[in-house]
């Protein structure tokens, strides 16, 4: 059963290699994290919701709205196969009814905060840019070229981009749902800029971040989005 359906577009995804101590106290029991080449990565990813339908049916001034979520990427086995999904540090939307239904029906990290975006192409550059406001204005902001490419197999960018499931940790508790889309097209990232406090908004134990450069910045087109209903696995 579907529980939400959507487009989610223009992401931006500034990934950093985190060490993988850091990120042990927030896996969710049956999983484990998952490594790119030997790496573990964390994201900030910024992009669009549009379209958005709940139970299917589309709720007036929600439609469309800006997130920026923080998380890292994790595996678990059911069977013999290996299910690849993501863990939310934190996710930021701009209106409260966003945050009051994902943290009750997904017991997901929302957070209300007053948001902007600005997507703007020109000629042969696209300008993709994502700002939310804590105590102060944050932002992430990528140039890349106005020309989508397709995703090539094994990279990076697959890695990122191709997890399905989302894992929640609530005590001893796990739950699980899927997200369906299909491969992603990317944009040849040219420059970027970021201003983000990682303390204030993601707390002590990512405040490294700030002192840390990416390992890679990305930007993708997306596509429609379903999002089944939760499960819990453990």
């Amino acid at each position: 059963m579907n529980f939400l359906k959507a487009e989610w577009r223009k992401l931006a995804i500034i990934n950093y290699e985190v060490s993988p101590e850091i990120l042990e106290k927030y896996l969710p029991q049956g999983t484990e994290l998952d490594f790119y080449n030997g790496k573990c990565y964390v994201s900030v990813v910024g992009f669009m919701f549009l379209n958005t339908k709940l139970l299917g049916m589309s709720i007036p001034f929600y439609r469309d709205f800006e997130e920026v979520n923080l998380r890292f990427y994790v595996k678990k086995k059911e069977k013999n196969t290996w299910k690849r999904g993501v863990v939310f540090i934190k996710e930021i939307v701009p209106k409260w009814a966003l945050s009051f239904i994902a943290n009750s029906f997904y017991k997901e990290n929302y957070k209300t905060m007053p948001m902007k975006n600005l997507i703007h192409q020109e000629d042969s550059e696209l300008k993709v840019q994502y700002s939310w406001k804590d105590k102060g204005w944050h932002s992430i902001e990528v140039i890349a070229d106005s020309e989508a490419l397709p995703m090539e197999s094994n990279s990076e960018f697959e890695f990122i981009t191709e997890h399905y499931y989302g894992f929640t940790k609530r005590d001893s508790k796990t739950s699980e749902y899927e997200v369906c889309h299909p491969k992603w097209e990317y944009y040849p990232v040219k420059s970027y800029q970021l201003d983000i406090e990682f303390r204030s908004i993601y707390g002590k134990d990512f405040e490294f971040l700030n002192d840390q450069e990416p390992i890679s910045v990305m930007l993708a087109e997306g596509s429609e989005i379903e999002v089944k209903v939760k499960k819990y696995i453990i």
